[in-house]
């Protein structure tokens, strides 16, 4: 059958929730294997079955050499050990398969779950973070919980149950050779207790380590034109090969601190064997017990090294372990989008989710846009992007926001889309404040082109159908003939099947642009934001985006932050906007006569960038 999201490529949450970041490792990792604690636990009893027929053979050698000095049968024993060790093989295989098969499952559900919560999270979490290093988290950081599942887990409870067994099993035999064996593992005990700080600090820099390098990696490759424009490949290198030393010394420094406690156990095991073999050899020789009693105790001695290795590797597994997990639900306690309407919104109805396409073609009904005296900044200890800014905007129509650099055209589309949220004052769509919008019913009602019309990995096809899914190829190549896409789409080889590249490196950024605004107009929004959409256009293609945009004006509510004349003067309303504030509305003829600041805009910057 396979979990839900192998049936529906959703990630699959069940069984897991978010968990305070101050939360012990311990239960964080059980709440990733409680889903699977049946096969867990049928693992586990394989591999105490394995340990069990294990214990059993020291018994059997022990007749057997009895046997041998009494006449007594030999070959039925033999053959009883041969059937031990095929059993103890088939059983600890069948275990060992269960056992992996759970914690890969436990590392797929994992990476589920963070990537749905990475997928909701707030636009200002993830710019206060390297995207390299939150992919780390999803890949690195994840893989290690296969690890610590079984050797930390379940191999630390079976080893444990098969070392108390193997135990009481010597304890039967001779006590003295026990008080021996157990003397030799405390000191064991005691070194172990001493490493397990400095493998977790150890394991935790490794793995911040190699979040640095794929921050790195991350950031080379994202702008990979301009690292070999600039000739910047060696300095790179460096930076690089620095993060990737790092991460190694790191992993060395952890891979130190656990050979030490795993060589540790082997050596304890040693110690004891050797002890029991000069203790024992003197109490055969005193006749105190038989050379078949000594035997099968070294055969139990032999025996405590797969538990005690085991358990010692849990013990450094689960350091290695909590240190990835922290790192996880670092990632996880990162603030996410709330889906419905905010707590803090306005009491009025929650809207009815918006009109989609209609049968006939015809976008739903144009959305008012409405700021009252709303003020926001990005951080605390930055200055104010908007300071009590006002204004309304009625459906249909468009209106272009212009202002120098810096003013808060571009944060204005941000509020409007809830990227953000403003610290005093509401944003409103249709008279309701965006916060009591469900968000997924308020970006549905709006298409939005960001300034650098990012194009996504993947063909032509997916970047423009992207936020509509379900459009027609009717509608795909009315959105083509629109953009003026059509006669490059149709030189291609492969059509609108052609692959763009990582970030749509094969595109030019005029192409770019156009798919974006493809890729919006496609969804036939009540509002459509256009952030400096014709700025990697020629001449030809922004005169017919223009004729697109006003006739997209007739039927829907168009924003357009524009720096060009040929574009402001389409607007039916202008907002100019300076230093967070709002310092002037209306239409290109009265701001000019009654704006100084947009008249020197409209003879300098306005026709400069136009011309």
């Amino acid at each position: 059958m396979g979990t839900s999201a192998e049936r529906t490529g959703l990630p699959d949450t069940e069984g897991i929730s978010a968990l305070p970041a101050d939360v012990p490792a311990w239960r964080v990792l059980l709440s990733y294997v409680r889903p699977h604690r049946g096969a867990l636990l049928a693992g586990g009893v394989l591999s105490l079955a394995t340990a069990a027929s294990g214990l059993v053979l020291p018994l059997v050698v022990r007749e057997l050499i009895d046997n041998l000095g009494s006449d007594g049968p030999v070959a039925e024993l033999v053959a009883a050990m041969a059937a031990l060790v095929l059993i103890n093989a088939a059983i600890g295989a069948l275990g060992s398969y269960v056992l992996h098969r759970t914690a890969e499952s436990v590392v797929l559900e994992a990476r589920h779950h963070l990537i749905g919560r990475l997928l909701r999270l707030r636009l200002s979490a993830v710019e206060r973070h390297e995207p390299g290093d939150l992919m780390s988290r999803v890949t690195a950081d994840t893989t290690l919980l296969r690890v610590v599942t079984t050797d930390s887990l379940v191999g630390g409870v079976t080893s444990v149950l098969a070392l108390a067994a193997t135990v009481v099993m010597m304890g039967l035999m001779d006590l003295t050779l026990l008080g021996v064996t157990l003397l030799a593992l405390a000191v064991a005990v005691v070194v172990i207790g001493l490493v397990v700080p400095r493998i977790h600090r150890a394991a935790r820099h490794a793995q911040e380590s190699v979040g640095v390098m794929g921050a790195a990696l991350e950031r080379m490759f994202g702008a990979f034109r301009t690292v070999k424009a600039s000739g910047a490949e060696d300095r790179e290198g460096d930076r690089l090969r620095g993060a990737a030393s790092e991460a190694w010394r790191a992993s060395v420094r952890a891979g130190k601190w656990e050979a030490v406690a795993g060589n540790t156990g082997g050596l304890a095991v040693q110690a004891a064997f050797i002890a029991v073999l000069s203790v024992g050899g003197a109490r055969v020789a005193s006749s105190a017990i038989e050379v078949g009693t000594l035997v099968a105790f070294l055969l139990y001695v032999y025996y405590l090294m797969p538990p005690v290795n085991q358990l010692a590797s849990a013990v450094t597994q689960y350091q290695v372990g909590a240190a990835a997990v922290a790192r996880i639900q670092e990632a996880e306690a990162l603030p996410i989008e709330q889906l419905g309407p905010l707590p803090r919104a306005t009491d009025q109805p929650i809207p009815s989710p918006p009109p989609r396409l209609q049968p006939t073609g015809t976008t739903s009904a144009p959305a008012a846009v409405t700021f009252d005296r709303v003020s926001f900044r990005y951080d605390p200890e930055l200055p104010v992007v908007h300071d009590e800014i006002s204004f309304a905007i009625p459906p249909g129509g468009m209106t272009a926001f212009v202002g120098p650099s810096g003013a808060g055209k571009t944060t204005v589309f941000s509020l409007i889309e809830r990227f953000y949220e403003p610290d005093t004052g509401h944003v409103l769509l249709d008279g309701i404040d965006v916060q009591a919008w469900s968000l997924t019913d308020l970006r549905a009602a709006i298409g939005y082109v960001e300034q650098d019309a990012p194009v996504l990995s993947g063909t032509l096809r997916e970047n423009l159908v992207f936020g509509a899914p379900g459009a027609t190829a009717e509608e795909v190549e009315r959105a083509l003939r629109t953009t003026r896409l059509s006669a490059m789409i149709n030189a291609l080889p492969d059509g609108l099947d052609t692959t763009v590249g990582h970030r749509g490196m094969k595109l030019s950024g005029g192409e770019r642009q156009r798919v974006a605004i493809a890729r919006a107009l496609l969804r036939r929004p009540r509002l459509l934001l256009l952030d400096e959409a014709t700025s990697q256009l020629d001449a030809v293609n922004e005169a017919a985006l223009r004729d697109t945009i006003a006739e997209a004006a007739r039927t829907t509510t168009v924003l357009v932050v524009a720096h060009r004349l040929s574009t402001v003067t389409l607007a039916h309303r202008i907002i100019l906007m300076d230093a967070g504030q709002v310092r002037a509305i209306g239409t290109h003829r009265e701001l000019v006569t009654n704006s100084p600041l947009y008249a020197e805009l409209a003879a300098t910057q306005f026709l400069a960038t136009a011309g």
